[in-house]
């Protein structure tokens, strides 16, 4: 009898699923999640919500040939660096890159090639132009002219053990935490040797070693210390090459002390796979890479700029001070039409200029940076400024600016 039940109950289900089936209805539109395809490639959808619609999203530029690059019969070498140029589907200066994946696109804020630049954008979570680097961690937030949320100055955020500015340094290693109550110069005698300060994500004693990365704390003889450090390692050499932080310091494989100093438990293995892409010296300073793959190439990342090893052809001179020989960073610099510091931005297309302290140099590349007059004034002057070929509300820094009162209208480069 329950051999038969179970028959029957087989016989309805197959009936049901018959049922179902036949009131199957094709959907409209791809279920959510994809966007490949040459049908959904060209629906004017962002089918996977992430913030880019068609072409505009890499999963169709890998699945549907209707994204990809068109080679013109004539071709007409010029530089690609207009909205329209950087949209066209065309490398139209020849250097092996089109539209967005050109650099000198993603320099031209109008074109949006880059979408993280507003507070709320630099907040959300996601990473919403698609390359790799979320929120704080994107350098559009990070350096964003009006992003205010990546941030480190403050008491709470310089000891909370994150890096909330995503520039790779967290609470008091971070210069942005000089002026924090957290951060100043502790009392001679200090001591960090407790469980209680070896896990509290603070420097205690002063030495810039914080907690598990403080031989106070690692060669601690207190049981319950050595048990915490031990469970805080990322000291092999797949670990300090996989991308992780596996020992939660928020220090990232060769950025960690424990992969990279084998004085602080680093195995030598490690250690020289550290070694072998550190960008500190004048050659990979210099080759307009991104040697360590940290973001920064050449003189934008900090181990150029402070490196002191030598300057290849210039004795008794470091690669530092060949860094600040090229860094783009004057008005000079700014307005020559070199890319001086060799990161792939020329003049005011470079972070380095556009956000430089220097009111002259600021007001050669931002729209709205007013002189004499305000803001608004320079907004609405009918003057492309900054000679960026845009002007007035058509700029991206008017457009953007909090302080512009004058452009109200339709956002340049309105997130989807």
């Amino acid at each position: 009898m329950a051999h038969l039940l179970h028959g029957c109950a087989m016989i309805a289900a197959a009936a049901t699923l018959l049922t179902l089936s036949a009131c199957y209805e094709k959907p409209t539109s791809p279920v959510l999640g994809y966007e490949t395809g040459q049908q959904f490639c060209k629906d004017g959808l962002d089918n996977d919500q992430d913030g880019l619609i068609d072409c505009e999203d890499k999963d169709c530029l890998w699945t549907a040939t209707y994204c990809g690059q068109w080679i013109p019969l004539q071709e007409q070498f010029v530089l690609e660096d207009s909205p329209a140029l950087c949209h066209d589907f065309i490398d139209n200066d020849g250097d092996g890159q089109f539209d967005c994946n050109d650099r000198t696109c993603q320099g031209v804020m109008e074109a949006c090639c880059g979408r993280e630049f507003t507070d709320a954008l630099c907040m959300d979570g996601k990473d919403n132009d698609g390359n790799g680097y979320v929120d704080c961690q994107d350098y559009g937030c990070r350096n964003g002219i009006y992003v205010k949320v990546c941030v480190e100055d403050s008491d709470t955020l310089c000891k909370d053990g994150k890096d909330n500015d995503g520039d790779k340094a967290i609470d008091c290693f971070d210069s942005d935490c000089k002026a924090a109550a957290s951060c100043v110069p502790v009392p001679s005698g200090a001591k960090e040797d407790t469980l209680a300060t070896c896990s509290n994500n603070i420097d205690d004693d002063g030495n810039k070693y914080m907690d598990c990365n403080d031989f106070s704390c690692t060669k601690a003889s207190d049981p319950a210390i050595k048990a915490y450090c031990a469970s805080k390692v990322e000291n092999t050499l797949a670990n300090c090459k996989n991308g992780v932080d596996d020992d939660g310091d928020d220090f990232l494989d060769c950025a960690d002390r424990s992969c990279a100093d084998t004085l602080n438990g680093a195995p030598e293995d490690a250690a020289a796979y550290c070694a072998s892409i550190a960008e500190d010296t004048f050659e990979k300073c210099s080759n307009g890479k991104d040697d360590d793959g940290n973001s920064y190439p050449d003189c934008a990342d900090r181990a150029c700029t402070k490196s002191g090893k030598p300057w290849t052809g210039h004795e008794g001179k470091v690669v530092a001070e060949y860094c600040a020989t090229v860094l783009e960073v004057t008005f000079e610099k700014c307005s020559d039409g070199i890319d001086n510091d060799a990161n792939g931005y020329a003049d005011c297309s470079d972070y380095s200029c556009r956000l430089a302290t220097d009111p002259k140099v600021r007001q050669a590349c931002q729209e709205s940076w007013p002189s004499s007059d305000t803001p608004d004034d320079r907004c609405k002057d009918g003057l492309d400024n900054d000679g960026d070929g845009q002007f007035d509300c058509a700029d991206w820094d008017c457009a953007w600016n909090p302080q512009v009162t004058v452009c109200t209208g339709p956002k340049v480069c309105a997130p989807h």
